[in-house]
C-alpha cells in the first residue's frame, strides 16, 4: 500500500466487528459498518456509549482489540501513521491555539501535515476571504467569539485538504446560527467530495447527515438514513429515534 489517495475506492471507512476492551470492560463491541466517500456520516450516541473510543481507533489513535478495518484504504491495525495523514480532525475541546493569531495557527497545522509554505499561505488567503475573515489575520484566536473559532477550526482541519474529516461535536455552545453557518461549510466539502464523519449531541443536526448510526451501550443499534430510520421505528424526529433506543442503555448519561 503507498502514500497516495484513494481516489478509487468507493467506501472510504470499512470496520467490520471492531471491538476495544479495557480489560474486562468492552467499550466498543464488534461493530460494522462503511462508509461512503463524499459521505456526511453521522455517529450518534450518549456520553458513554463508545462513539469517542471507535473515533480514536479510526484516527489511528488507538489499537482494536479485534475485529478489522480500513480508513482510506489504510489497515487500521498497521498504518495508523498512514492514515493520519489523510485526515483531519476537529474536536469541541481543542482545535486551535487561543495565543496564536488566525494566520500562525494556519500555518502551524499545515506545516505539521507537509504542505509547503507558499501554498499554505495561498489556501489560507483563500480560506480566509471565502470566511470573510481576511481582516482579521492577525487576530489572536483567543479574542475571536466561539462561532467564529469553530468555522475557523474546520478551516484548518481541511486546509491540507484531507479525504476524511472527523468532527466531534463541532458545534457544542454555539447559537443556532452559527451551527447553521457551520453545517453550510460541511456541506460545502462534502460536494467536493471530502467525507464527514461527525459526533453530535443535537439530534436535529442528524437529519443533516446522509446516513447516520445509533450507538448505545458499545454497540450499533442502528444504522440508515434520517428518513428509514424515522419510518423503522415509527418517530416524527431523530430525537424520537434517540429516545426510542437509549430507553434500553445500561451506561452513558
Amino acid at each position: 500500500m503507498n502514500d497516495n489517495k484513494t481516489t478509487n475506492i468507493s467506501h472510504i471507512i470499512q470496520v467490520k466487528d471492531l471491538t476495544k476492551q479495557f480489560g474486562s470492560f468492552t467499550a466498543v463491541d464488534h461493530i460494522t459498518f462503511d462508509v461512503k466517500r463524499g459521505e456526511i456520516f453521522g455517529f450518534l450516541g450518549a456520553n458513554g456509549a463508545g462513539k469517542t473510543t471507535a473515533m480514536r481507533m479510526l484516527c489511528g489513535l488507538s489499537f482494536p482489540t479485534s475485529g478489522s478495518g480500513t480508513v482510506a484504504g489504510f489497515d487500521i491495525m498497521r498504518q495508523g501513521e498512514k492514515i493520519k495523514s489523510h485526515i483531519g480532525y476537529m474536536s469541541q475541546r481543542f482545535a486551535l491555539y487561543d495565543d496564536l493569531t488566525v494566520m500562525e495557527n494556519m500555518q502551524l497545522f499545515g506545516g505539521i501535515y507537509r504542505v509547503g509554505k507558499k501554498e499554505i499561505d495561498r489556501r489560507a488567503t483563500e480560506m480566509l476571504q471565502k470566511l470573510k475573515f481576511a481582516s482579521e489575520r492577525n487576530t489572536l484566536v483567543g479574542s475571536l467569539p466561539l462561532g467564529w473559532k469553530q468555522k475557523l477550526a474546520f478551516a484548518v482541519a481541511t486546509l491540507h485538504r484531507p479525504e476524511i474529516v472527523f468532527l466531534d461535536e463541532p458545534t457544542g455552545g454555539v447559537d443556532p446560527i452559527t451551527r447553521r453557518q457551520f453545517w453550510e461549510m460541511i456541506y460545502q466539502a462534502s460536494s467536493e467530495n471530502t467525507t464527514i464523519f461527525v459526533t453530535t449531541h443535537y439530534m436535529d443536526e442528524a437529519e443533516y447527515c446522509h446516513r447516520v448510526s445509533m450507538m448505545v451501550d458499545g454497540q450499533i443499534k442502528a444504522l440508515g438514513t434520517p428518513t428509514e430510520l424515522k419510518q423503522q421505528y415509527n418517530a416524527s424526529s431523530m430525537d424520537e429515534v434517540f429516545r426510542t433506543l437509549a430507553r434500553g442503555a445500561k451506561r452513558g448519561d
